[in-house]
This record gives structure tokens, C-alpha cells and sequence, in this order.
């Protein structure tokens, strides 16, 4: 058998052996390509046309039923029992129910007078509602202005209370479950979530109180999200697109075909009897809301989501805010799928059908191989088939589908239509943050209860618009706060496959690939989003 040598790679033996480093590199290639490389990206070929197509006939059945409850379906008002509330003289406001409004907060410098004021304005009887800020600020001046804020409400008549706890254990599903346990609550019914930037209108609890009062099987009333910031950057705009299609159609036809849905975490008030029922606030995930949402409908609780009550809130304007959001997002999910499979296919309280849909639908397609689908096929295998022409990638699975699934996403929000190839190109790099959360999240790994709070600016950038910071940052911290090694090693990567299907493929897909390139260098290099400057 022929010896390799130290400057060698392959046996000196082996017919057409050349001394040359790059020769020898380029029959190596060739040797394993065929019985090796090959057979495996054909597989992973098929895997990715596998997932599209789930991915595909998901979009399409949500697209066909949002179209039927549009034109056939009766609104809320009309499917459910609905009264409105009325002030009643001879009776005085012992015909509202007694509500609790909690308040979550967490260092919110810029925004926690936003949520307070709103709260606080709420139309509602003064004596039949209870404001609960939950505060696990660290910074103690910021405890101190909402403490102050809080008495300056209560002042005015507002029953407010301000609860600080001794630790933040659980993070938010901590606090939530902490604020429940007051002896005052015991008297209050329902309970409504406002994370500190939402802005509930004054009517929000009479609008959507009365269902839960004549429909006692109905656990969980959400409101849609709307975004006071969406205008302020494209990355506010990109993240509007992507939101507004998860309330307009996901958030809507689970309302209105299986009366389930996953509760966003705020905007959203529920029947305190139905929590408690479910087991509360449980902090296994970071998605406490999901969980929570998760075991109510297992035990038969129902859901209704209404779109035209909306709650403005803000949307992370940073790139970081943005990714860390997004970890959070796509993390948990996966881990609480992880966790609760086997719990709901065993459930015994609901339909095989709804099981079915909470398994497939809800968690795999849309929590996992939506992510898997985006970030493998886009950025892994395609441009690697480019590399190894034996592979073939058929055009409906490459341009077709994907096509149509976007043109289906882009149903929320008709104004961004012209921002939709951008859009695509941006969540093809976001796909990676999110396909590494989802495994981190299947698999447990050290980062599956990272929970960091999305930085909120409110009217931050308005009052420091016009000093420049720029030059107080050292270029240690600016590239380690701004620069995305992993983004900038795809954008090379893509780049390279660019190149050589512009000078030997046949396919045109190097249009595709630099343009992606483009987006990954741009969020590589931090060019994306609201850029802060320090003071």
C-alpha cells in the first residue's frame, strides 16, 4: 500500500498522483464527491422539498380558512354571547366584575409610564379594578421612579399597588404568579396582562370583559398588537410584516376553527379560575405564556381572539434587542414541545383532531421546521448543490413554492408588499438565530432558560437624537457590540457559491445568492436597525 507523506493527502501510489498541494486537494474532491458527498446532499435535498412542502400546506390551509372566516364566518360578537356593559345608577358598579391589571417590570426606565397611565385610565370602575405593577427592577433609582409613579396614580383615587419581591425567580412567570397570591386578588376574576410598553385604549376592558362573563367556557380574550415604532427603521418594518401575519391569520384561525391559540403574553386577559385550574404560571420555558396557553386548552378551556380590539406597543428597534427577542421566541417553544408531546397526545379532554392540530400545526410546522426549512434549504443545501451539479434541485421546490409561501405571508401587512423581497432576504438570515435557538431549545442545551429582557427605548432616541455618542464608544466595544462573526462567515460562504454559479452554472441562482450575501454582510457589520449612542 502506497505511504502519504507529510506534504501528501493522498497515496503517492494512486494513479494520477501529483506532488501539487492543489491538484492533490482537487482529486481528494473528487474521490469522495460521488460515493460520499453526493448521496448525502441528495438526501438532504429530498428532507428540505419534504419540509417546504409542510411548510407549504400549512400556509395554504391557514390561507383558505382566513379566507372563509373573512367572507362566511359571523364575528365575535355574533358567535358568542356578548352584552355590553352599562353604568347602572340604582346598582352602582356592582355589575362590573372585579378585574386585576398586572403589570410586569424589569428595569423599564424608558416606558413603565406608558403602561401605568394607561392602566390607570382604563374605563372601569375605580372601585372594581386593581392595578398590580409587578417591579423586579435591579437598578434602584429606576425602582424608585416607579414606586413614585405609582403613588402619584394612587393619589388621584387609582387603586394601584407596587410589589417588588426578594428575588427574580422565574422571571416573569415568577412575578405573575407572585402577584396572584395577594389576599386582594382573591376577590378579582379576571385578570389582564400589559407588558410596561403596552398602551391598552380606555374601552379595552368593556369590550372584552362581557365575553368572558356570558361565555363561561372561554378562558383567554387577545387583543391584537399594534406598533407605535413601526415606521422608525426597516428593521421595525421587517418585524411588522412578520407580526402582523402571526395576528391577521395564525392568531385568527385558531380562534375560529379550534377556539385555540398560544396567548402572547400581554394584551390578553384571563379568567383567573381557568389559570389555576391549568396549574398557573409555570417558569420550565421561557415562553410562560405558551405554556400557560398549552395546558388551559388541555383542559378543555377555550380561546378568542379579537382583532379589531388592538393594544399599541413597541417594537425592538436594535438589532441585539431584536435577536435576543427572537432567541427567546424560537427557543422556548421547541423546549416546551420538547416537554409537553407526550402529554398531549395523551390528553384525554380534547379531540384527536385538536391534538392533531397542536402537534403538527401549532408546534412542528410552524415552531420547528419552519425555521429548519428557511435556514437549511436557503442557506446550507441550495448553495451547496450549486458546488456539486450532480444534485438536483427541482425549480418548484427552489422558486415555485417559495414563492407562493411568501406571497401568502405577505397578506398582513399589504403596505410592506414592496418591501417583501427584502423581507425574504432578511428572514433567511434571521433563520440561523432562530434554527440554533430551536435546537438549543429540542436539546436542552446551556442557553435554554436565557431570558434577557427586549430593551424598549420609548422617547430614549427623541432626547438623545441630537448629542453624538459615536466617538465615546472604544472600537473594542463597537465591534463587539455591532460586528456578527457567524453572519459575515455565511455572507463569504454565499459568496463563494455566487461566484461559481456565475461562471459555470446554469440556473441563475447567483442573483439569488448576492443579494443574500448583501443582507448578510449589512447585519454582519451592524448596519441594521436603530444604532444608540451613549450619553
Amino acid at each position: 500500500m502506497g505511504e502519504i507523506s507529510g506534504k501528501s493527502f493522498i497515496p503517492e501510489s494512486l494513479p494520477g498522483y501529483s506532488p501539487d498541494i492543489g491538484e492533490q486537494i482537487g482529486m481528494l474532491w473528487e474521490l469522495i464527491k460521488a460515493p460520499l458527498i453526493v448521496p448525502l446532499l441528495t438526501i438532504c435535498v429530498y428532507i428540505c422539498l419534504a419540509m417546504s412542502i409542510m411548510v407549504f400546506m400549512e400556509r395554504l390551509y391557514m390561507g383558505v380558512v382566513i379566507v372563509l372566516v373573512k367572507l362566511f364566518w359571523k364575528k365575535p360578537e355574533k358567535r358568542y354571547k356578548w352584552e355590553a356593559m352599562k353604568d347602572d345608577l340604582e346598582e352602582g358598579s356592582a355589575a362590573f366584575p372585579m378585574v386585576l391589571v398586572q403589570i410586569p417590570m424589569f428595569n423599564e426606565k424608558e416606558v413603565y409610564k406608558i403602561s401605568i397611565g394607561a392602566a390607570s385610565n382604563l374605563s372601569w370602575p375605580a372601585d372594581r379594578l386593581v392595578i398590580q405593577v409587578l417591579d423586579d427592577s435591579t437598578d434602584f433609582l429606576i425602582k424608585d421612579m416607579i414606586e413614585k409613579e405609582c403613588l402619584r396614580w394612587a393619589s388621584k383615587g387609582v387603586n394601584i399597588r407596587y410589589q417588588i419581591r426578594e428575588s427574580r425567580g422565574g422571571y416573569k412567570a415568577g412575578a405573575l404568579k407572585e402577584g396572584l397570591k395577594h389576599d386582594y386578588v382573591k376577590q378579582c376574576d379576571y385578570v389582564v396582562i400589559f407588558d410596561a410598553d403596552f398602551r391598552p385604549e380606555p374601552d379595552f376592558l368593556r369590550r372584552s370583559v362581557p365575553f368572558l362573563i356570558h361565555n363561561p367556557d372561554i378562558s383567554l380574550v387577545q387583543a391584537r398588537w399594534r406598533f407605535v415604532n413601526s415606521n422608525e427603521c426597516l428593521l421595525t418594518r421587517m418585524q411588522e410584516m412578520s407580526l402582523d401575519y402571526h395576528f391577521t391569520v395564525e392568531q385568527e384561525v385558531g380562534s375560529a376553527t379550534h377556539a385555540f391559540f398560544g396567548f402572547n403574553g400581554t394584551g390578553g386577559i384571563w379568567r383567573i379560575a381557568a389559570i389555576n385550574e391549568a396549574g398557573g404560571w409555570n417558569d420550565r420555558t421561557t415562553v410562560e405564556d405558551m405554556d400557560l396557553a398549552v395546558r388551559a386548552g388541555l383542559k378543555g378551556w377555550k380561546f378568542l381572539y379579537l382583532g379589531d380590539l388592538q393594544v399599541y406597543s413597541e417594537l425592538p428597534s436594535t438589532f441585539k434587542a431584536f435577536r435576543f427577542q427572537q432567541h427567546r421566541w424560537s427557543c422556548g417553544p421547541a423546549n416546551l414541545f420538547r416537554k409537553m408531546m407526550m402529554g398531549i397526545a395523551t390528553n384525554k379532554k380534547v379531540t384527536l383532531y385538536k391534538k392533531f392540530y397542536v402537534i403538527y400545526s401549532f408546534f412542528f410546522v410552524r415552531k420547528i421546521i419552519a425555521h429548519f426549512f428557511t435556514f437549511f434549504f436557503y442557506c446550507v443545501v441550495l448553495p451547496l448543490s450549486i458546488l456539486v451539479p450532480e444534485v438536483y434541485v427541482p425549480k418548484w421546490g427552489a422558486i415555485y413554492l417559495p414563492c407562493i409561501i411568501t406571497a401568502l405571508n405577505s397578506v398582513g401587512t399589504p403596505r410592506s408588499f414592496h418591501l417583501l423581497f427584502y423581507w425574504v432576504l432578511f428572514e433567511n438570515v434571521m433563520s440561523f438565530h432562530r434554527t440554533k435557538a430551536a435546537f438549543i431549545g429540542l436539546f436542552e442545551a446551556k442557553r435554554v432558560n436565557e431570558w434577557v429582557v427586549t430593551e424598549k427605548l420609548g422617547d430614549k432616541l427623541n432626547n438623545k437624537g441630537k448629542k453624538s455618542g459615536l466617538g465615546k464608544i472604544s472600537l473594542r466595544k463597537l465591534l463587539g457590540d455591532r460586528v456578527q462573526v457567524h453572519e459575515l462567515g455565511f455572507a463569504v460562504f454565499l459568496f463563494v457559491c455566487g461566484c461559481y454559479d456565475f461562471l459555470y452554472g446554469k440556473n441563475n441562482y447567483f442573483i439569488y445568492l448576492f443579494l443574500q450575501v448583501i443582507t448578510f454582510t449589512i447585519v454582519g457589520f451592524g448596519y441594521v436597525g436603530t444604532i444608540v449612542p451613549t450619553s
